[in-house]
C-alpha cells in the first residue's frame, strides 16, 4: 500500500498548449497516485487528449509545470515517456494493417536473441498477453493473425495489448472501451484492477459515467481547456459531473413547437461496423440532430446512409420504399446528399479545377454521360455565391483556394442537387463564422423547401441551436431522444455519457 504522505505518480499543474490561435490547453492540471484509477472527463474539445499526450510526450506543452514522483520533469517525446514508464493509448488506432499481432503489440521493443528478433518468445509474450481477454475475446485473436484481417473490437484489444507489453506505472487509456462488447470491457475493467493492485496507475478517459462511478476511483473534470473540478468518486455524483462539465447553462428560450406529418425516412434495426441497431424515423422539412461525444455512431449513421459504410443488418425506408443503398451512387440517384466535414478525406479531387468538383455530384445524380459546361456553369456558380465563396474563376485548380473556401465548394456541389435528404457530418469545420451562419441559413431553406435533414456536429451548441429534434449517441446506439424544451446542454451531457434522460 502507498503511503499517504507519498508524492503523486504523475502531476500536471496549469499545463498550456496552443495550435497556432486555438487554444487547447488553458489550464490543464491533474493529480494521480500510485495504484489510483482517474477518470478525466469534458465535453468534446475540452482539452482531455491534449493534456494526456502532453504527459505522454507526444505533444510538447507550452507552459506549466509536470511532475513525476513529485520531482520537476520534462517529457521529450514518446519514447522519453515509455523509459519513464508511461505508455499511451491511442483513441485513432495507431496498428500497422499488414503486420501480425505480435509485431504489432512489441513493435519497437521486441525480444531479441544474439541481436535478433527472438520470434519464439515474441509469440510466447504475445499469446500470454492475448490470454489475458480469453473466452471473450472471439475467434482469430492469434499472435501470428493478421491485424488487418480482424474485427474492429479485436483491433482495439490489440491496441490495448500493445499498452500492457510495455509493463507501464502509468497507463493513460483514452476511450479504451469504444469498440468494446459488454464483456471485453468487463474484463478490461478487471485488469485494470489487477494493475492497480500491483501499484499501476491508470487514467481513463471515458464517455460512460457508469463505468466511471463503477471503476474509478477520483475523478478529473475538464471544461474549455481548463480543468474546473477534481474529486473522488465517493464524495460526487453523476449530476454534478455533468454541470461541471457543462458550467451554468441559461434557460434555452421558448422553441416555436414544429409539428410534422410526413414521415420520410425510417432506419429500423440499422447496423454496421460501428453502429449497433439503431432506430428513428425523420420527416419532411425536418432537422434532426445527431449528438453526442465524437465516434459514437453519428457519422457511422451518415455514412451508412449514404453507402459509405454499408449497413449489414437493418433496413432503410425512404418515402415509403425499402431502399438498398450499397453504394454512394444508389444513394445519390435516391436524392441522398452527403457533406463531410473531413474535405480532404471525403470530399476534394485534388488536383481537378473548381468546376469540376462542383459539377462532380449532379452529374451523378441526373445521370449524366456528357456534360455542357456552358449550361452548368451558371447553376454551380449560383450554389458556390450562395455561401460568398472566394475563388479566381470556375477552372482554377481547387487546391488554389482556402481550405475554408474549399469546404464552402463542397457543400455547394451538393446543395446544387437539390436533395431529398441531405446528410451533414460535421460540415462546419474549417469555415469561417460567416460562412457557419450562411450554412445554417440554408440548411432551414432546404428544410422549409421539403428537405430531410440529418446533421451532425462536433459543436453541441450547433445542435441546440439548430435541430428541431435531438438524438444522442453513445456506443454506437441511441441513448436519448430530446424534443421541445428538452433539448438543453444538460439533458444532452447525461445522455452522451450514458445517462438518457
Amino acid at each position: 500500500m502507498t503511503p499517504s504522505n507519498a508524492p503523486p505518480l504523475i502531476e500536471a499543474k496549469s499545463l498550456t498548449k496552443s495550435f497556432g490561435a486555438v487554444r487547447a490547453l488553458t489550464d490543464g492540471s491533474l493529480s494521480v497516485a500510485v495504484g489510483q484509477i482517474h477518470a478525466l472527463m469534458g465535453a468534446n474539445g475540452c482539452g482531455k487528449s491534449t493534456l494526456c499526450k502532453s504527459i505522454a510526450g507526444t505533444v510538447l506543452s507550452d507552459g506549466g509545470v509536470l511532475q513525476l514522483d513529485g520531482q520537476d520533469t520534462k517529457i521529450a517525446g514518446p519514447r522519453d515517456a515509455e523509459d519513464r514508464g508511461i505508455a499511451l493509448f491511442y483513441q485513432e488506432l495507431s496498428l500497422i494493417p499488414q503486420r501480425s499481432v505480435a509485431e504489432n503489440v512489441y513493435l519497437g521493443h521486441e525480444p531479441r536473441k544474439g541481436g535478433f528478433v527472438d520470434r519464439k518468445a515474441l509469440r510466447t509474450q504475445t499469446a500470454a498477453l492475448i490470454a489475458l481477454f480469453d473466452g471473450v475475446a472471439g475467434d482469430g485473436l492469434t499472435p501470428d493473425a493478421t491485424v488487418g484481417d480482424l474485427p474492429p473490437d479485436q483491433r482495439q484489444i490489440v491496441e490495448i495489448l500493445k499498452v500492457f507489453a510495455k509493463s507501464p506505472r502509468l497507463m493513460i487509456m483514452d476511450e479504451a472501451t469504444a469498440a468494446l462488447d459488454g464483456r471485453q470491457a468487463a474484463r478490461f475493467f478487471q485488469i485494470l484492477q489487477d494493475r492497480k493492485a500491483q501499484g499501476v496507475s491508470t487514467i481513463m478517459i471515458s464517455h460512460r459515467l457508469d463505468e466511471v462511478f463503477a471503476v474509478c476511483d477520483h475523478i478529473t473534470v475538464m471544461r474549455n481547456g481548463k480543468t474546473v473540478a477534481a474529486t473522488a468518486t465517493a464524495d460526487t455524483t453523476r449530476d454534478e459531473v455533468v454541470h461541471h462539465m457543462v458550467g451554468e447553462v441559461a434557460a434555452p428560450p421558448p422553441r416555436a413547437p414544429r409539428s410534422y406529418d410526413t414521415v420520410t425516412l425510417t432506419v429500423t434495426n440499422g447496423t454496421n461496423a460501428r453502429l449497433r441497431g439503431v432506430n428513428f424515423s425523420a420527416h419532411r422539412g425536418e432537422i434532426l440532430g445527431l449528438a453526442g461525444l465524437q465516434g459514437q455512431g453519428q457519422s457511422a449513421l451518415l455514412q451508412g446512409l449514404f453507402g459509405a459504410l454499408p449497413f449489414t443488418a437493418g433496413s432503410i425506408e425512404h418515402k415509403g420504399k425499402t431502399l438498398p443503398v450499397r453504394t454512394p451512387a444508389h444513394a445519390v440517384h435516391a436524392g441522398f446528399a452527403y457533406i463531410s466535414g473531413d474535405r480532404g478525406r471525403d470530399a476534394a479531387f485534388a488536383g481537378r479545377s473548381i468546376f469540376e468538383n462542383l459539377v462532380a455530384a449532379t452529374t451523378v445524380r441526373e445521370r449524366k454521360t456528357l456534360i455542357s459546361p456552358r449550361q452548368l456553369r451558371p447553376r454551380m456558380a449560383e450554389a458556390a455565391a450562395s455561401l460568398r465563396t472566394k475563388y479566381a474563376g470556375p477552372d482554377a485548380a481547387i487546391g488554389t483556394l482556402s481550405g475554408g473556401n474549399q469546404q464552402k465548394i463542397f457543400i455547394a456541389r451538393w446543395l446544387a442537387t437539390s436533395p431529398d435528404v441531405l446528410l451533414l457530418d460535421d460540415p462546419t469545420k474549417g469555415i469561417d463564422l460567416g460562412a457557419k451562419a450562411d450554412l445554417f441559413a440554408l440548411m432551414r431553406a432546404q428544410a422549409d423547401a421539403g428537405a430531410t435533414i440529418l446533421f451532425y456536429s462536433s459543436e453541441d451548441a450547433e445542435i441546440l441551436d439548430y435541430a428541431d429534434r435531438v438524438l444522442v449517441f453513445n456506443g454506437g446506439q441511441i441513448s436519448a431522444e430530446l424534443t421541445g424544451g428538452d433539448i438543453n446542454a444538460v439533458n444532452l451531457a447525461r445522455a452522451a455519457f450514458g445517462d438518457a434522460t
